[in-house]
């Protein structure tokens, strides 16, 4: 009878998931090579192609769309049932892979990674950042970290941070140079540093105050697409930035900023870790929940 080994199976099915090798063999951690032999190694065995290959494109041949359908949910018990017995371990050990923002994985990195990794040293993380959302699901991380209102609602949600406040800072000069903003519609008169997000649209910064709620798109010269730049050219002189407050805490304290506006921003629903609502998470993943946990309640 044929067989094929396990992980010439994933390889299959991990393939046409992604819709090529390359893809599928950034997931897996191996070369496109060594991905295409095990391909091919089963191929062979099964005496049909599963793929029809071009130059410019990787699909299923009708055999094949019939053997990943029957695979599939086979490597997936398979998989739940190494989650299972990996509960029964007195350390977690693999590979956690997240994905995130880079604002979210600069807030997370200390309190929450090293700490993870210095409890639990046969665990690697693998934190890939990207300001769009993806399917976390198939693009086989075990977990993402966003904001609330970004959460995917039949994902599992686990809050991070209860809140987030912004905070609107400038350095003392420009304060010394520009009058201080009393309600946001000062801040036409203001060099603000404007934020391009991932969609490419202009951010607009958000106020609120005794319940009314609106937003607005600031005047500025200068737009910038990375947080860490803005508060760089913030403490530079270069105007205004709508910044996290956790991100500036230490330059307001030490006089480098000077926070403005305070009353009209109030906090907002934090960050969250989010995953695939199923019956068992692996190990790697609730010792990584209860540490968000205990972190949390600290």
């Amino acid at each position: 009878m044929m067989r094929g080994t396990l992980a010439e199976l994933e390889a299959v099915v991990t393939v046409a998931a992604r819709g090529g090798f390359r893809a599928a063999a950034r997931e897996l951690g191996i070369s496109s090579s060594a991905l295409s032999q095990q391909v091919a190694a089963l191929e062979a065995r099964l005496g049909v192609r599963l793929f029809n290959r071009t130059t410019r494109s990787v699909t299923l041949s009708s055999a094949g769309e019939q053997f990943v359908a029957e695979v599939t949910p086979a490597l997936a018990a398979i998989r739940n049932a190494i989650d299972l017995t990996d509960e029964h371990r007195l350390e977690p050990s693999g590979t956690l892979r997240l994905n995130t923002s880079i604002g979210a994985a600069r807030m997370i990195l200390s309190p929450l990674v090293l700490e993870y990794l210095r409890r639990y040293p046969r665990m690697q993380v693998e934190i890939v950042t990207e300001g769009a959302l993806v399917d976390i699901n198939a693009q086989g991380f075990d977990a993402g970290l966003r904001l609330l209102e970004s959460v995917p609602p039949d994902m599992i949600s686990v809050p991070v941070s209860r809140f987030i406040r912004p905070a609107i800072v400038g350095s003392p000069g420009y304060s010394e140079e520009k009058s201080t903003p009393l309600v946001p519609a000062d801040l036409q008169s203001h060099r603000c540093i404007r934020a391009r997000m991932a969609s490419g649209s202009i951010y607009r910064w958000e106020f609120e105050k005794r319940g009314e709620a609106f937003t607005m798109d600031v005047p500025g010269s200068l737009t910038l697409d990375e947080s860490d730049l803005m508060l760089r050219a913030a403490r530079e002189g270069a105007g205004l930035a709508y910044l996290n407050e956790w991100q500036v805490a230490d330059d307001i304290a030490a006089g480098r900023l000077i926070q403005v506006l305070a009353d009209w921003t109030p906090p907002y629903p934090g960050l969250c870790l989010y995953y695939p609502g199923r019956r068992h998470i692996p190990a790697k993943l609730r010792a990584f929940v209860d540490l968000i946990k205990e972190v949390r309640q600290d």
